[in-house]
């Protein structure tokens, strides 16, 4: 960053007046770093969110006139400490440059370079949006995708972009001992860039990734109310490194539950769902902000008790997408892991399309939210006498399909009744089944029952049905 200060002003974009005590709190704790890098919430290479404006905050006793350079003309768009931006044309490059004037003279200088204005999104949950696929299946990085990394600096996004071992929020240390992560220089690779660069190719323009996820972490660790604890707690860290960078983005990613699948925080994951979702909502300033989360996808070490609690969580979260605004769940039941619960590297792209398919359609309404399963109904098989339960699926993309004979559907509930076969239908699930329909009392009908289930039903968009159930037959 070139700076060049005399007073040593601190700009903080959008952030509150206690945004100053927070960086300034995060540089005290962290002498080694350079001092100019602290002095904004302005850096080269960020980001800009589009169609907001700016507003910046300057800790100085200056109370001078603020001018900024737009084009080759020095415009004033304020005075010391509080203004706003200047709007700068979405894309990029721009530079900004800042002075503060006094009785004519120039007193401090500041300038911005490499910036961009475009979308910028917050990537928060635990491990698996932390990332920890194999590196060398990383994304080739893009020059207008870029990340916010927890070192509080703005780079070309490429994975692992949660570097935790150069993080400057406390509470990630906290939560590892008191010591850094060490990151695995074979692993690293999560959803967050994949789903950036293909916001990119559908809306043309700068992406911008604000890295917030911590492996292992509950719900309960996750709490907004913890906000003002800022950087010693996990929303807390969200929450400033969102206002540091203008305290506005496009929508947020998620991906969480893991730790919440157990009998204790399983009960309660949709209503700390919900508080989670609100907190970011009123804290960007936008009541409908957009908010993509991933459903739980397998994890191949749980035993059938604890596979309940997934599956709950499972459940809870697909119905997150029924009974909120603005939310869409993204199924991955059908993907590869790299080990007992984190997502394969291979197939971390597949999921960032996906999660990008969705916050498109939230934020545009063009093309399909991720797919919901509809009301069944139960038939008889005309040559056999066997039910056939039809189970019609909506905002499938063309029709469903598999790349073999299609599974994933399980009954419970009555040990008489089994899956015999399922047959795909436009975008309908025919699944035929054991017993006549007079004979399914009591059975329940589900799809990606259990941990570890094997699922391969996907629209032709390679958007994957949603673990559901258990449902009552008929």
């Amino acid at each position: 960053m070139s700076t060049q200060l005399r007073t040593r002003p601190v700009f903080i974009v959008g952030a509150p007046r206690s945004g100053t005590t927070l960086l300034r709190s995060v540089l005290d704790a962290h002498p080694h770093i350079a001092c100019p890098t602290w002095e904004t919430g302005l850096f080269d290479r960020m980001v800009l969110q589009r169609g907001v404006r700016h507003t910046v905050t300057l800790a100085t006793p200056d109370r001078g006139d603020v001018f900024q350079r737009v084009g080759r003309v020095w415009k004033r768009i304020g005075r010391a400490p509080r203004f706003t931006l200047a709007p700068l044309p979405v894309g990029g490059p721009h530079t900004i440059a800042l002075e503060i004037r006094q009785a004519g003279r120039t007193t401090d200088r500041l300038t911005i370079r490499d910036v961009l204005v475009g979308d910028v999104w917050i990537a928060g949950g635990q491990s698996n949006m932390q990332g920890h696929g194999r590196r060398v299946f990383a994304a080739k990085p893009h020059p207008l995708v870029r990340a916010f990394y927890m070192d509080d600096q703005w780079r070309v996004a490429r994975d692992p972009i949660h570097n935790l071992d150069a993080c400057v929020d406390q509470v990630h240390l906290d939560l590892n001992g008191g010591v850094r992560i060490v990151p695995k220089t074979t692993h690293g690779v999560g959803p967050a860039v994949a789903f950036a660069q293909e916001m990119r190719r559908l809306t043309g323009v700068p992406q911008g990734v604000i890295a917030c996820a911590h492996g292992g972490t509950s719900m309960r660790q996750w709490d907004p109310a913890r906000r003002d604890e800022g950087g010693k707690s996990l929303y807390g860290a969200s929450y400033r490194r969102l206002q540091t960078n203008g305290g506005h983005v496009a929508g947020v990613i998620w991906y969480q539950g893991e730790s919440d699948a157990n009998a204790t925080d399983a009960p309660q994951y949709t209503e700390r769902m919900k508080k989670i979702i609100a907190a970011f909502r009123r804290d960007a300033g936008d009541p409908r902000l957009p908010f993509a989360l991933v459903q739980l996808a397998r994890v191949t070490s749980f035993d059938d008790a604890t596979g309940s609690h997934w599956n709950a969580v499972q459940f809870q979260q697909l119905q997150l997408q029924q009974r909120l605004p603005r939310v869409a769940v993204v199924p991955a039941v059908d993907l590869t892991l790299d080990d007992p619960i984190h997502i394969a590297g291979a197939s971390m792209e597949r999921l960032g399309r996906r999660l990008a398919n969705a916050m498109h359609a939230l934020r545009t309404g063009r093309g399909p939210l991720p797919i919901l399963p509809g009301r069944h109904r139960v038939r008889t098989d005309s040559g056999t006498g066997q039910a056939i339960l039809e189970i019609p699926f909506h905002n499938v993309a063309g029709r469903l399909v598999s790349g073999s004979r299609p599974t994933g559907f399980r009954v419970s509930g009555n040990s008489a009744v089994t899956v015999v076969d399922v047959r795909l239908v436009g975008v309908t699930a025919h699944v035929l089944l054991s017993a006549k329909p007079l004979h399914v009392t009591g059975a329940k009908i589900q799809y990606g029952r259990g941990a570890d289930p094997y699922c391969n039903i996907t629209d032709e968009a390679d958007r994957a049905l949603p673990v559901f159930g258990p449902i009552l037959i008929g």
